[in-house]
């Protein structure tokens, strides 16, 4: 499993807290010098069953900075998944994606159940 985090972000922080309390095996990758890869990227939107939103940092200055909200809609998956590929602070974080799941931000449950750990 490979986790995108943002060591700023207190949400990285706490999914990598979680992790390390369950002592889950992860590789960690710093998403500004390393964003996940146009696979990685066309994997977890198949995880999110097709929802592109949830690949997103909507809430992110980059995102509002670039008017992304606007020009989304004329964009190509391959354009998005370009642009998201080469600035990791577009990309929803905390990003885990493993073989069989992928998880963006960070719910303690819904990792939990993911994870299948108590």
């Amino acid at each position: 499993m490979i986790l995108y985090i943002y060591s700023k972000c207190s949400t990285c922080q706490k999914a990598m807290q979680f992790l390390k309390n369950c002592a889950v095996d992860i590789m960690v990758k710093e998403i500004i010098q390393e964003p996940p890869t146009v696979s990685e990227l066309q994997q977890m939107l198949k995880f999110q069953n097709g929802d592109l939103k949830k690949l997103l940092n909507t809430s992110g200055l980059l995102y509002r900075q670039m008017q992304l909200s606007h020009k989304m809609k004329d964009m190509t998956l391959e354009e998005v998944f370009a642009l998201l590929s080469q600035h990791g602070m577009l990309v929803k974080r905390p990003f885990l994606i493993a073989d069989d799941f992928g998880l963006t931000g960070f719910n303690e449950a819904k990792w939990a159940t993911s994870l299948s750990v108590d």
